[in-house]
């Protein structure tokens, strides 16, 4: 029964790990959320040719404001 115990206990802490590992590098991949007038909003994916073009218009907005 302890055998158990300790196999349950290493699943969880692997388990745990890897969530941090994955929403580590989930975070650091960019993305593009376009916040619109009526409330709507869109989510793009930093790989999307779409926010590739949007990436340098933001960088040029965050470095105005630092």
């Amino acid at each position: 029964m302890a055998g158990r115990a300790r196999f349950v206990a290493l699943g969880v802490a692997l388990a745990s790990l890897a969530g941090i590992v994955y929403g580590r590098n989930r975070r650091r991949r960019g993305h593009v959320d376009l916040y619109f007038e009526d409330g709507s909003m869109i989510s793009l994916a930093g790989d999307s040719p779409e926010a590739r073009l949007l990436f340098p218009h933001a960088a040029d907005a965050l470095r105005a404001v630092r």
